[in-house]
């Protein structure tokens, strides 16, 4: 059984139809990637999956039923989700910003226990706890935004355009600890990204949206030898 399950799934924002049936899995341990042009409904489906936008269609996690729950109660059954653009609490610290990613299970118990962990992949913030976060640079704050979403340990974490406004050494280092968090803790990972090479190196399997419909799937490899592919979204 997938972990996550996407089958027909349908979502709007007022007339218009983001998404036109979407389905997709991923597995437990997987990293899926998500691939697709602005406006290809990529973005509307990780929302769909959070709770945030309303839809039509099933989306299963761990074998329950999600589409009628709140986005608290999604989050509760262990799937973390990092928006694109972050989603930080720019006036708050460091250290404050992952408390909020802990509030669920209890701040004060769930950061004693997994503060050791987040600071071993992430070493700097233990340094820079009380920092505001509005402070710290793009990538900085793309880590802190990962932190949080790690502090309750989710199942599956979904990331959207984690690598937008991003120099190329804060992606790779990004994705190091990704694949990590992946290969150390189990985690599945179902990642927006626009820079398909990025993507396709990080993830199993990928699917590729056009126009609110999945249009391409497969394994990595299988999409980086797809001609389709190869021209839209690789340069080659």
């Amino acid at each position: 059984m997938a972990l996550l399950e996407l089958e027909g799934v349908e979502a709007r924002y007022g007339p218009i139809k983001a998404l036109h049936g979407v389905t997709l899995t991923v597995d437990d341990g997987e990293v899926v990637a998500l691939l697709g042009a602005n406006g290809a409904g990529k973005t509307t489906t990780l929302r769909a999956v959070s709770g945030t936008v309303r839809h039509e269609g099933r989306i299963a996690f761990g074998g329950q039923s999600i589409g009628r729950r709140t986005p608290d109660r999604v989050a509760r059954l262990g799937l973390g989700h990092v928006p694109e653009g972050r989603g930080l609490f720019s006036e708050l610290t460091v250290w404050e910003n992952l408390r909020m990613g802990a509030y669920m299970r209890g701040e004060r118990r769930t950061l004693r226990k997994e503060a050791p962990r987040i600071f071993r992949y992430f070493p700097w913030m233990e340094r820079r706890r009380d920092q505001q976060a509005g402070t710290l640079s793009g990538g900085e704050q793309q880590m802190v935004a990962l932190a949080r979403a790690l502090v309750s340990r989710p199942r599956l974490l979904m990331l959207d355009e984690p690598s937008l406004g991003l120099a190329p050494t804060v992606v790779q280092e990004l994705f190091r600890i990704v694949s990590e968090l992946n290969t150390n803790d189990g985690l599945a990972v179902l990642v927006v990204e626009q820079n398909a090479n990025v993507a396709l190196a990080a993830a199993a399997r990928a699917y590729v949206l056009e126009v609110g419909e999945v249009v391409i799937e497969g394994t990595s490899d299988e999409l980086r030898r797809h001609e389709s592919v190869r021209k839209s979204y690789l340069g080659y």
